[in-house]
């Protein structure tokens, strides 16, 4: 860290905290050249990978985006919005997990299903039937033969 004063490179830390309810690292700094003191604060970088979209082009990750997928297919469905935020949350976490700087917008997509299927089943054919462009009946028909085919998902192992 260099020091505001002098711009000295060589600073040692005095003090350290934690602030902003653990979110924060408060650090009180010496400078070994001149002597003054001052505070930094630090917290973590949570960056989110770029999406790249199908036509190539790439674009910041947008929560907002992805807010109001699950707002369109949970319209008047009876899902809380803690259970909604907890599924955003989670897929958040998800995609920093993967230490990608990029992710493909299907990939994207297919976390979007996987939850609207574990959160109602309705709002996961609505998704799924604009997201994979169902063109005819049979189509959904398909997805909903599937999808009670299929186990029922629990998040509880």
């Amino acid at each position: 860290m260099h020091c505001p004063f002098c711009s000295a490179d060589d600073t040692k830390v005095i003090d350290s905290r934690l602030v902003a309810e653990g979110g924060q690292v408060r650090r009180r700094r010496e400078c070994l050249g001149c002597k003054e003191r001052f505070t930094t604060y630090e917290l973590a970088e949570l960056v989110m990978p770029r999406v790249i979209k199908q036509n190539g082009i790439r674009e910041p990750f947008d929560e907002v985006k992805l807010r109001s997928g699950f707002a369109r297919a949970l319209e008047k469905r009876p899902v809380p919005v803690e259970e909604i935020e907890a599924r955003i949350d989670q897929i958040k976490h998800e995609l920093r997990a993967t230490g990608e700087r990029e992710i493909p917008s299907r990939e994207l997509g297919e976390l979007v299903m996987s939850a609207l299927k574990r959160l109602d089943q309705v709002a996961y054919v609505r998704f799924a039937s604009v997201y994979r462009s169902f063109q005819d009946l049979s189509e959904f028909r398909d997805a909903i033969e599937r999808l009670e085919s299929e186990p029922a998902e629990t998040d509880n192992p």
